[in-house]
């Protein structure tokens, strides 16, 4: 009881202080009135629904009776508390009707904050329309704010918006929730707290650099995995596909996965890809195989199909347009799948093994390499029981033996007994002492090339 008496001094001290004592109708200020405070003006007239201070400067409010307001709402925007101070730049608790905690938050003005940010503190608020602080999912599932209000920035693993929960905004889960990882996904606020999501016109799924490093996400935001289609393509290409880990980033360089399975021709469960600096699986436009889809990389070179497979065996690469603009190239068994040089034994795709030479570029040789001959790098020789037989290699017609070797500077008789003379280049000159050589002359044996 004391206590009280006390409190009431206090109070009756910094309302009086500095004004008149009310004992006529001629005083301005604050009187005691029972267990409640009054203001008279200056008429002496009792003040109804307005703001006046105290000798403290402190606003108070006095309601429709006259009375001063205590642990009340004034005009539903502003708050006064016990001691009928208006609250400002202060917080406020409240319980709703279902026994729940509700914050407020109160500007400089004492207005309360309703539909908008506020930075308090340097983090970031949301009020909804009656003043609430929101938690979970808000304006539209752009934005998060977890248990504590404050909006999130950056990553955050989070159960993604429930459409069918007319409460979301207030009762979503946050991120400091003790809870395990089924459900849960990630996304990805900007420094605004604005979350990442594709624009509908971009597809299913958008690939979005962070830090340096390829992301992908879904309509909703949501981090994806695996091969995602990024590029929104109808041509059911390799290249509009990437490939994010576990972790949500996309592959760099070389990797062994399962082939995306919305993709057919595949020979294995496992196949080799190679990924760009942007993540995008290297790739020939076509089936048709070009000496301009081969790449260096880490010192190989690699020619990858129209999978995004780098292929291997004897492979048949155009140099042009045309449908014989083409040589050999030879990107050894599957294990090494890149470009061989020098002189090879070849198993051919009709599975006979045959002696090649590949030039430094790695093309199949034309024409004569230490004194051997070359068609499209497959080594030129008699068989057949022939002994000699002559070959056009560039519009020139060499003369070979069953092994291959160029016949220089010599006359030797082939199987049917015809004499070839040939000059120091190995070149026929002569079939039967006969110049018009083109009915001796056979066209050279092509390469048995492995096909995808």
């Amino acid at each position: 009881m004391k206590k009280h008496t006390v409190a009431v001094w206090v109070l009756a001290a910094v309302l009086s202080l500095g004004t008149a004592t009310i004992s006529a109708m001629a005083a301005e200020g604050w009187a005691q009135s029972g267990s409640s405070w009054v203001y008279y003006d200056s008429n002496g007239n009792r003040v109804y629904n307005a703001w006046k201070k105290g000798a403290d400067n402190q606003w108070r409010y006095l309601d429709g009776e006259g009375n001063m307001a205590t642990s009340a709402w004034v005009d539903s925007d502003y708050y006064v508390d016990s001691n009928g101070i208006i609250l400002t730049d202060k917080w406020l608790k409240l319980t709703n009707d279902d026994g729940e905690y509700e914050w407020y938050y109160f500007g400089s003005s004492g207005k309360m904050m309703s539909d908008a940010w506020k930075k308090i503190d340097n983090k970031w608020y949301h009020f909804d329309g009656d003043g609430r602080m929101e938690l979970g999912w808000i304006l539209d599932d752009m934005y998060y704010t977890g248990t504590d209000g404050v909006m999130r920035t950056g990553w955050q693993k989070l159960e993604p918006p429930d459409e069918d929960d007319d409460n979301r905004d207030r009762v979503t889960p946050g991120i400091d929730s003790v809870t395990d990882d089924d459900g849960r996904y990630w996304y990805y606020f900007s420094s605004s707290g604005k979350k990442f999501a594709p624009d509908s016109s971009d597809g299913d799924y958008t690939a979005r650099k962070i830090d340096g490093t390829y992301y992908c996400f879904d309509e909703t935001g949501a981090m994806q995995t695996g091969w995602k289609n990024v590029r929104s393509s109808s041509n059911d290409s390799i290249e509009d596909y990437m490939y994010f880990g576990a972790d949500g980033k996309a592959r760099i360089g070389w990797y062994s996965i399962e082939p995306p399975d919305d993709l057919e021709g595949y020979d294995g469960d496992v196949e080799w890809f190679y990924f760009t600096n942007s993540g995008k699986p290297r790739a020939a436009d076509t089936e048709r195989l070009t000496t301009n889809d081969i790449v260096k990389l880490n010192g190989k070179s690699y020619l990858f199909n129209h999978l995004g497979n780098p292929v291997y065996g004897l492979k048949k690469v155009y140099t042009g347009s045309g449908d014989d603009d083409w040589t050999t190239f030879y990107f050894g068994d599957k294990n090494k799948s890149c470009v061989q040089k020098g002189k090879i034994k070849v198993t051919e795709d009709d599975g006979n093994k045959s002696d090649f030479y590949f030039a430094d570029n790695g093309r199949g040789y034309n024409g004569v390499k230490d004194n051997y001959l070359y068609y499209k790098g497959k080594l030129q020789k008699a068989t057949d029981g022939q002994k000699y037989v002559c070959y056009r290699v560039d519009n020139k017609n060499y003369v070979v033996n069953s092994s291959g070797k160029v016949m220089k500077s010599t006359k030797v008789k082939n199987s049917d007994g015809v004499k070839f003379v040939t000059n120091a280049s190995g070149q026929l000159t002569s079939a039967d002492e006969d110049t018009d050589i083109d009915s001796y002359v056979t066209e050279p044996m092509e390469p048995y090339c492995t096909e995808d």
